[in-house]
């Protein structure tokens, strides 16, 4: 889990960052569509969802169904805790309502890996990094 703060927390500075570094340009008026499907789903979300959650191995990488599957990952600062994503693409438009992630969680006892509870608040939070992202990558796109 500290692992996916450090990452949403480099999203954000980057984001952060991003938006001093403009120099003096005159800033596009202008957004690229919102509907990006050459890939069958929204392309603005499918590579801000493979960006958000690539410090996991993916298991399954679907761009025509929408769905992205990581393997299980344990943060080596918290080796007794594991997590599993599963973030799926509904929409080819970009929306919220376009992006739903699951996540599992498992702590292991005395060798047992045993499911445990995920936070309602991190889920919202992976979603809520891949939307951002998502909107970056369609206002560079414009500038690109």
């Amino acid at each position: 889990m500290a692992r996916l703060k450090m990452t949403a927390a480099a999203l954000i500075a980057i984001a952060v960052a991003a938006t001093g570094c403009t120099q003096n340009r005159a800033l596009p008026t202008q957004l690229a569509p919102s509907r990006a499907t050459a890939i069958g789903v929204n392309a603005y979300l499918w590579r801000a969802a493979i960006d958000t959650v690539s410090f996991a191995p993916l298991v399954q990488a679907d761009s025509a169904g929408g769905v992205i599957v990581t393997d299980w990952y344990a943060n080596p600062r918290t080796p007794t805790e594991r997590i599993k994503l599963t973030v799926t693409i509904l929409d080819q438009d970009l929306r919220a309502d376009a992006l739903r992630v699951a996540a599992s969680r498992q702590v292991n006892q005395n060798g047992v890996w045993v499911d445990a509870p995920v936070s309602a608040a991190t889920v919202q939070k992976l979603e809520d990094i891949i939307l951002t992202r998502a909107r970056d990558i369609r206002r560079t796109a414009v500038r690109g």
